[in-house]
């Protein structure tokens, strides 16, 4: 390669010539996981600079017909998974702006040689689990499908009324980005916590409580949607799932037209939107049916003989692993009932930081019903986001 010698410029710095040196800027684009993943770090560092009784820079109030997700902020696109609270596009323009620096703030030890680096995890994580990963085979995956959507199908789950609010309760846990004082990354997770979401039938109006998650507050935050925006796959009522085709080959078709040109990849974008509706929905029966046998269909979906959820609940799993960063999606099933169970997420490999094994997030979910107000609780439910007894499993197919 031929070096040209360096030599001081004394006329002005041409911007233009400068650009045409550069190679083009990239337009990388990250796993849903690793998305979330930047998400609860920078949630997490804003936390840890900010007084509680400071309004969150990044959440505050969301404005009127603003519905939050996890996997949000696709242009074009709504919002996926609306009860969490940071998009993706604030999380990512926040990261190139070097928010990560904001680790070196009140509560941090770095020192002045490592300002941007603190001593001790965020408050409330906990050194994440590692797990043997079992692996997954299409050995038995059609049966247990037949078995599951069966079970979806036979379901007999809270239909709302006029004025009623569909409640979903589950435990979750999610991964924690951390670099120790020693400039070395260890993952952390979330204690699990509660999580309560309160929505209407339309999807005008919700509430989410998790007072021990990232930005909602003791109070939670609303979820309101009183513009009535278009319903799709990635900003999804009870209503609008009414609409939807049973037919596996169809909805498949659907979901695929529907999401083309988002996240990794079509078949691996599929499988995350089918999970999406089944976690924090309540899924007419057949439709449950449908997308499990849709998702079966999936290139690279697979049975996985054991997994566990976040309420420490064993099960089998329809799992697929995103290539792009190793990261293995799990939906767990009752092993006598093919309940729905809940979700876990597990490091398939070294990458990114994150060793084989590791499980970077998991959920359970612990009560699905209809209350007649917004914040109004089950019978047996306590308040305060305080299980009642031990989790219960949920209808079977939800």
């Amino acid at each position: 390669m031929i070096r040209t010698p360096w030599r001081r410029r004394e006329e002005p710095l041409d911007h233009a010539e400068l650009r045409r040196l550069l190679p083009a800027p990239g337009d990388p684009e990250l796993s849903s996981d690793r998305l979330r993943g930047l998400e609860e770090h920078l949630m997490t560092e804003i936390r840890n600079r900010t007084p509680d009784t400071a309004p969150d820079p990044l959440v505050g109030p969301p404005p009127a017909g603003a519905p939050a997700g996890d996997r949000a902020s696709r242009p074009g696109r709504r919002s996926g998974r609306r009860p969490v609270l940071v998009g993706v596009a604030a999380a990512l323009a926040l990261a190139a702006a070097g928010v990560a620096a904001l680790a070196g703030g009140p509560g941090g030890s770095g020192g002045s040689e490592n300002p941007g680096r603190v001593a001790a995890p965020p408050a409330g994580a906990v050194p994440a689990p590692v797990v043997q990963v079992v692996r997954g085979s299409t050995a038995g995956l059609a049966g247990a499908v037949a078995d599951i959507s069966g079970a979806a199908a036979r379901a007999e789950l809270p239909e709302p009324g006029p004025g009623q609010f569909l409640y979903i309760r589950s435990e979750v846990s999610g991964l924690v980005s951390w670099e120790g004082s020693d400039g070395k990354n260890r993952s952390y997770v979330d204690k699990i916590h509660p999580r309560e979401v309160w929505m209407s039938p339309d999807g005008a109006k919700g509430w989410l409580l998790e007072p021990h998650g990232k930005g909602t507050g003791r109070d939670g935050i609303t979820l309101d949607d009183p513009e009535g925006g278009e319903r799709t796959l990635n900003s999804p009522s009870h209503a609008y799932l009414k609409t939807l085709p049973t037919d596996p080959s169809l909805l498949l078709e659907k979901i695929y037209d529907e999401t083309r040109g988002m996240g990794n990849g079509p078949d691996q974008q599929a499988f995350g939107t089918i999970g999406d509706l089944l976690r924090e929905q309540v899924v007419p029966p057949k439709l449950a049916a449908g997308l499990y046998r849709a998702a079966a269909r999936i290139p690279g979906v697979v049975l996985v003989d054991d997994s566990v959820d976040a309420a420490g609940r064993h099960g089998i799993a329809i799992a697929r692993t995103d290539e792009s960063d190793g990261s293995r999606t799990e939906w767990i099933f009752d092993r006598e009932t093919f309940a729905y169970l809940g979700e876990r997420t597990v490091q398939t490999r070294d990458a990114e930081g994150i060793r084989a094994g590791t499980v970077r997030g998991h959920t359970a979910v612990t009560g699905r019903a209809v209350v007649d107000a917004l914040k109004q609780r089950p019978a047996g439910s306590a308040p305060g986001g305080d299980r009642a007894g031990a989790p219960a499993a949920p209808s079977a197919g939800t």
